[in-house]
């Protein structure tokens, strides 16, 4: 038999088994059976790569992995920093070509056969006892000033031999600067390096014009004496093509290999330069295609 207590507490138990509707819903037990998430269902460009359909011909050529396009990418990558590179050079030094392949020993020791030579423009960081008018400080200057250039007094200076532009430039350190008519052998000229002439033997002397007489730092005598140095006249400023800042041993052979194959073959500079640049990306493709993904 019930008492009446009973009841209220079957109810009381009742009510609070049966949902309140203002309760938010359970959680279901199904929840690990439900389909994919917004989240899930979003691509991921990692899972399915760049493509040029989905993301553009600009965005697959900068990301995507195919290997000729990495190694073609690679390279426009390195050209264009070597481009940026020469065009800052060019505005420092105003001079072109920027460097400069030394071909003989005649610099020895200061600059050595296959260095490679930076040259800029002469009127570029020009001394203040430089001869008016050239940016230019010579050799007899240099020594009352501690002017040095590439290991001696004076500046070294790359020049056309008699003006002639047939010939292989010149570079070779300006020992004194002379005038139109005047006898440099005897008013400025060093015994030692005359060969003991007079100035009645050389063609240069008098000086026919204004300019600078010039000597490599390992040759016994100035350019101007027969048969000696690079046999010119006197160097006039418009043949100077620029003056030498830094040297960088032995990179020079490079350019230097390229003209003995050229002599050789008889094939053009480019198409010497061409056919390398080919074989590397060949050597190049080859080892990115080894490496694998």
């Amino acid at each position: 038999m019930e008492r009446p207590d009973d009841g209220d507490r079957n109810r009381d138990r009742a009510e609070s088994r049966a949902p309140n509707p203002d309760s938010p819903p359970a959680p279901s037990d199904d929840a690990d059976d439900q389909g994919p998430t917004a989240a899930t269902r979003t691509r991921s460009p990692s899972d399915e790569g760049v493509t040029i359909e989905d993301d553009g011909v600009v965005r697959w050529l900068l990301e995507t992995d195919d290997r000729t396009v990495s190694v073609c990418r690679d390279i426009a990558v390195i050209l264009a920093l070597v481009g940026a590179v020469n065009m800052l050079l060019f505005a420092v030094s105003g001079a072109w070509p920027l460097l400069v392949a030394v071909e003989s020993g005649s610099m020895e020791p200061n600059v050595q056969e296959g260095d490679l030579v930076f040259i800029v423009d002469e009127s570029r960081f020009a001394g203040e006892n430089a001869v008016e008018g050239t940016g230019i400080v010579p050799r007899d200057i240099g020594r009352q000033t501690d002017h040095e250039r590439l290991g001696a007094a004076g500046d070294v200076i790359v020049f056309i031999p008699d003006g002639d532009p047939t010939r292989t430039p010149v570079i070779h350190r300006a020992h004194f600067w002379v005038e139109e008519g005047e006898n440099w052998v005897r008013t400025k000229g060093e015994f030692r390096s005359q060969n003991e002439v007079t100035c009645a033997e050389i063609v240069s002397c008098p000086a026919p014009h204004d300019g600078f007489v010039t000597k490599g730092d390992a040759n016994p005598a100035y350019d101007q004496l027969p048969r000696s140095g690079s046999d010119t006249t006197v160097i006039s400023p418009e043949w100077i093509t620029g003056k030498a800042m830094v040297r960088i041993p032995w990179l020079g052979q490079i350019g230097l290999g390229v003209d003995s194959i050229r002599v050789l073959t008889g094939v053009g500079s480019s198409a010497i330069l061409i056919a390398t640049g080919v074989l590397a990306l060949v050597l190049l493709g080859t080892a990115v295609g080894d490496r694998g993904p």
